[in-house]
């Protein structure tokens, strides 16, 4: 599979096993895996579909889904060590989606010896596809990602509500929710809506696509501690940003821990 039959493959597993629940899920079609943390009938569902129609296309490759590694945390580690592997978000942003809310999309990386090469993004209530290749760039559906210059201190974003509001004693404008999905935080940044994100979770299905679209565009993907994130970085909490200069202000700044 190339990278536009995977784009292909997200998209038409969200027309066929998410997008029809859009709305529609039933109360026992919902599961509170932690306090907070949802997983759907169309999470696993859809996890399973591009899981095996990846490891069809790709045999040697290894594939880690959200949904699997809930089931079985070992799993991850296989990431660290994998010539060939995908990262599988079914669906980022499931509270979104249960709720009823557009801000949901499907989420996939490829790494290679621990280096991400390829990312995708589909959003399907908007119908916006990203796609990056590592060395070649961001894509959005077919176009270029550009992105808006402001004459303002950085915007930042949380998904932290204390942190709302935080302006670091004006060195940073104030900040402003996040939309509780990776799928549409990322694609922001990539715009320029909001200059960073800060996050405390690492998880890779979250931020591995999304982290390389970053870099390919010009921007920063590091932890706190100023690592480049990788599938297995862990610390304190990652910060995003369209460049350089924003994603110093943040990390002086912005209380992630």
């Amino acid at each position: 599979m190339d990278t536009e039959a995977i784009l292909g493959l997200l998209k038409e597993t969200a027309a066929e096993v998410i997008t029809p629940r859009f709305h529609q899920l039933a109360a026992d079609e919902i599961v509170e895996k932690r306090p907070g943390d949802l997983v759907t009938i169309a999470d696993r569902e859809a996890e399973q579909r591009i899981g095996a129609r990846l490891a069809d296309a790709f045999p040697s490759a290894v594939i880690v889904g959200e949904e699997a590694v809930f089931s079985d945390p070992g799993l991850l580690s296989a990431l660290a060590g994998a010539d060939h592997a995908f990262v599988i978000d079914p669906i980022d942003g499931t509270r979104n989606f249960v709720r009823g809310r557009d801000e949901h999309g499907v989420m996939v990386a490829e790494t290679r010896g621990g280096i991400t090469t390829r990312g995708w993004i589909w959003q399907p209530m908007t119908g916006r596809a990203y796609v990056v290749e590592r060395g070649s760039g961001v894509r959005l559906n077919d176009g270029a990602v550009t992105r808006a210059q402001h004459d303002r201190a950085p915007l930042g974003a949380s998904s932290k509500k204390r942190l709302v509001g935080y302006d670091a004693d004006g060195h940073l404008s104030p900040a402003v929710l996040s939309h509780f999905c990776c799928a549409f935080d990322y694609p922001a940044v990539l715009h320029g809506d909001i200059d960073f994100m800060a996050y405390t979770s690492m998880h890779p299905w979250d931020h591995l696509a999304g982290s390389l679209m970053i870099t390919e565009h010009g921007g920063v993907s590091r932890t706190v501690e100023g690592l480049a994130y990788t599938p297995t970085s862990r610390g304190k909490g990652l910060i995003i940003a369209g460049d350089t200069v924003s994603w110093m202000a943040a990390q002086q700044y912005w209380p992630v821990a």
